[in-house]
């Protein structure tokens, strides 16, 4: 059996989320259905499970398999079966033991926010319109508490059974041109719903609704209560995955 990593881009607008489920269109369901056209049934390892309307630039998958693999011509196979919303633009036979989730050591992604009063139609599925002015200045000292090793789970979704505990290597806000407002944010890995309940955080004291030194009592309450809920979906892009 040989390894190999596969990465892909995908506009998560049609996609209930990367994950397979069953009677719903995911990243996971149509990738390993091209896959199975191409090579036979082949199950997958990915980086990191995008939910519902999450996108991604640069996500990674691995897998096993003892067909020969020419990678050039399956990655346009598999883009050819899966365009337009997903693109394979890599492939490579990989050290056995590599896995595309257990393996990785830097998760990066960027969530963007359409900041004007009117929104714009063009790009509301890929930004979060919010109208009211934001002061990025105090979002940034608010997401500086947030680098380093805590418990998120005032930021968390809880899983039962599975630690909240994670680490955010850097966060930093940006103003952009064309009105965005941009959030970079990297770390070893988050758990489900961390960056756009950091995102919704974050806003609020843009927004001047909360301070930038109540950061450290809502991750000291470890009570998903304490935060202000989740930023919507489709700002949110799995940049990219480091090895």
């Amino acid at each position: 059996m040989a390894a190999y990593r596969i990465d892909l881009s995908y506009d998560g607008s049609g996609f209930h989320g990367y994950a397979r489920q069953r009677d719903v269109r995911t990243v996971q369901g149509e990738l390993e259905a091209a896959l199975a056209r191409v090579l036979g049934p082949t199950p997958t390892v990915v980086a990191g499970r995008t939910d519902a309307g999450v996108h991604a630039r640069q996500q990674v998958v691995s897998f096993v398999t003892d067909t020969a693999v020419d990678c050039d011509r399956l990655a346009r196979s598999l883009t050819g079966l899966l365009g337009p919303d997903i693109a394979v633009f890599n492939c490579e036979r990989v050290a056995d033991g590599f896995s595309a989730r257990f393996s990785a050591v830097r998760r990066t992604y960027r969530y963007h926010i359409l900041n004007r009063p009117y929104p714009d139609p063009l790009r509301r599925a890929v930004v979060w319109h919010v109208k009211h002015p934001l002061e990025v200045t105090a979002m940034n000292r608010a997401a500086g508490h947030l680098v380093g090793e805590h418990d998120f789970a005032s930021f968390c979704r809880r899983a039962e059974g599975r630690s909240t505990v994670r680490t955010v290597l850097a966060a930093a806000w940006t103003r952009a041109p064309e009105d965005l407002v941009r959030l970079e944010i990297a770390g070893s890995a988050f758990c489900h719903q961390m960056v756009r309940s950091i995102v919704a955080f974050c806003v609020e004291v843009g927004r001047g609704r909360l301070a930038p030194e109540d950061t450290p009592r809502v991750v000291e309450a470890r009570d998903r209560g304490a935060a202000r809920g989740a930023a919507p979906p489709q700002g949110l892009v799995l940049w990219s995955v480091d090895y």
